[in-house]
């Protein structure tokens, strides 16, 4: 065992570096691509986790794109067909570490039961933390939602406008340029009700195998209040990135 971890720690250390936004390199590009499958004599199961995300980085702002989609199927039974996708900004024209941030996001989702959900807000945040191998960021705002879920039988139809607090919580660090952990957790309460309120939560762990290839690992939670329905996907697969 003493040797398999030397060898470990010998090979990761001697990895080159990897890319990172610097003078001459302002975009970004990651694939990620998880799932988990399990068969069984009663039957099969299987989720497929696939996002996209594209950055422009400039010294005065950045300007980010996501977009995901989660498929999975239980015992021939639908389980997820859900969808995300979101534009978001940052303006560094102000004090240092603090920015102002604006959003706008779209969702629909089988598994939290959300047939259409509009988000568009502003807000501030802080950099906590904001060196190479160590990013932590808070940020709070005011977010306006448009939803339609799906209808429950004691609420009737669940078509509503609604203001929310978006406390956000960001993070990213880097182990010897090969390990990178990274997440992002939402909580958005409606300023007109407590009850009523939005959890989102992902983090993954990545093992870089060689430039712009990793093996990835994540943990996704989402909980509704609305429709009092929540999901938890841990997946494994691959993540592509490229600087350029």
């Amino acid at each position: 065992m003493q040797k398999i971890v030397a060898g470990l720690v010998l090979w990761m250390g001697s990895l080159p570096a990897f890319s990172q936004f610097n003078d001459t390199t302002h975009h970004y590009l990651n694939y990620v691509s998880t799932g988990t499958i399990n068969k069984t004599n009663e039957g099969s199961s299987y989720v497929l986790n696939n996002a996209l995300r594209f950055s422009i980085s400039k010294r005065e702002y950045t300007f980010n794109t996501t977009n995901s989609w989660i498929y999975g199927k239980s015992l021939s039974n639908l389980s997820n067909n859900d969808f995300f996708s979101a534009l978001d900004g940052n303006l560094y024209k102000t004090l240092e570490h603090f920015y102002y941030w604006g959003l706008a996001s779209y969702e629909k989702s089988f598994s939290l039961k959300i047939n259409h959900r509009l988000q568009a807000g502003v807000g501030v945040g802080y950099s906590v933390f904001d060196v190479e191998k160590l990013r932590v960021v808070l940020s709070d705002g005011i977010l306006y939602e448009r939803s339609d879920l799906y209808d429950l039988p004691e609420e009737g139809t669940n078509r509503y406008d609604v203001f929310r607090n978006s406390f956000r919580l960001k993070f990213r660090a880097v182990i010897r340029e090969v390990i990178v952990i990274e997440g992002t957790d939402f909580l958005q309460h409606a300023l007109s009700d407590r009850k009523d309120y939005i959890v989102k939560s992902s983090t993954s762990l990545s093992i870089k195998l060689k430039k712009g290839l990793s093996v990835t690992g994540s943990i996704v939670y989402n909980k509704l209040s609305k429709t009092r329905r929540e999901n938890l996907l841990v997946t494994y697969g691959l993540t592509y990135e490229k600087y350029f």
